[in-house]
């Protein structure tokens, strides 16, 4: 059954089927894998993630702490290096083992479909409902508790959260591996704040002569990632808030380019990708527009602090630009989100 009759000016719903749950990850196909395979001319890895105790704090986001590693318990007793001979006095095998506490969207990060929705009139009823990417509907698809005023979603389902659809599983299923295209905004840019929207995208595409074609996924170096690491834990805010280049989400030139390139996914070194808070504008309206466009229109997943700057280095010094990236998310079904190991092979 078709979950609704009106979907949004300039999304992709029901393109890739009624009940898709992949978006834009559709052009990940084995042709595009195939590509990706082809950029493995020297065989080196580059691991793309930061380690995941990063940032440290929780200044970039209130809602999102450091991971808790912890012995797992059996009786209250704790297994780490727990010596065998305690249950068996001829065993000689010590035990170590661990369980975390772990904010999903921490670190090195995959947004799934189910990250953000948005307030729209998607069965024409005169009526906003909260939904998102194809229709999906908070209550029904993406459930949770009550929560102030979600006017009536439905969302207090008396159990655990859980996205039942567009859960991040999905994202692993698909696999995530194929062409990755790295466009390095800290070389072009420097480490101000910059806010790149059509025109400053076209400028270094263009003086780097680099080619994306559709199913490719954009990597973009705004060396942030790196400025996280030089602070070892303790993130300044306020150096942060305004440090690098950022995508300017309000740029109509920008998104209507990430609809036609067909790119499969944007992945960023910075939080959020886009400049947040972003410009001001009047009326309703997206506050994370490049999420709203992405996430919710076109069902093109969005990840955040990668670690981009070993792979840029070499690249740049061979002269290139793509490699074969292998970015699956967790496969933890009904996920909202997920932390992520990159991995590039040139």
């Amino acid at each position: 059954m078709q979950r609704w009759k009106q979907r949004p000016e300039g999304s992709n719903w029901g393109d890739y089927g009624p009940d898709d749950q992949l978006g834009r990850l559709n052009l990940l196909t084995e042709a595009q894998v195939l590509k990706g395979a082809r950029e493995i001319q020297a065989g080196k890895t580059f691991c793309l993630s930061l380690p995941l105790d990063l940032p440290g704090g929780n200044i970039l986001n209130p809602r999102r702490h450091p991971p808790q590693l912890s012995p797992t318990r059996l009786q209250d007793t704790p297994y780490l290096n727990f010596p065998l001979r305690n249950l068996n006095p001829d065993a000689v095998d010590v035990l170590s083992d661990d369980q975390v506490l772990l904010s999903m969207q921490y670190s090195t990060q995959w947004d799934s479909l189910a990250h953000v929705g948005a307030l729209f009139d998607a069965d024409g009823d005169g009526r906003a409902e909260l939904c998102y990417y194809n229709g999906y509907r908070a209550g029904v698809d993406i459930v949770g508790p009550a929560d102030g005023d979600h006017a009536g979603c439905g969302c207090n389902s008396g159990g655990p959260s859980a996205a039942l659809k567009l859960g991040i599983e999905n994202l692993a299923q698909k696999g995530i591996q194929g062409r990755g295209v790295l466009v390095d905004l800290a070389r072009h840019f420097g480490t101000g704040r910059t806010l790149i929207g059509h025109a400053e995208l076209m400028q270094v595409l263009q003086a780097d002569d680099i080619t994306i074609e559709s199913g490719d996924m954009l990597v973009l170096r705004t060396g942030y990632a790196e400025k996280i690491i030089e602070m070892a834990g303790q993130p300044d805010a306020d150096v942060l808030h305004t440090y690098g280049a950022a995508l300017d989400g309000t740029d109509a030139a920008l998104l209507q380019w990430i609809t036609d390139s067909g790119i499969a996914a944007i992945c960023a070194d910075n939080y959020a990708v886009e400049a947040y808070p972003a410009r001001d504008r009047q009326g309703p309206r997206a506050m994370l527009p490049l999420h709203h466009h992405c996430l919710f229109k076109l069902g093109l997943p969005l990840a955040e602090l990668w670690y981009l700057k070993d792979l840029a280095e070499w690249l740049h010094s061979n002269g290139r630009h793509r490699f074969m990236l292998t970015a699956p998310p967790l496969r933890l079904p009904h996920a909202v989100g997920s932390p992520v190991t990159p991995v590039a092979t040139v």
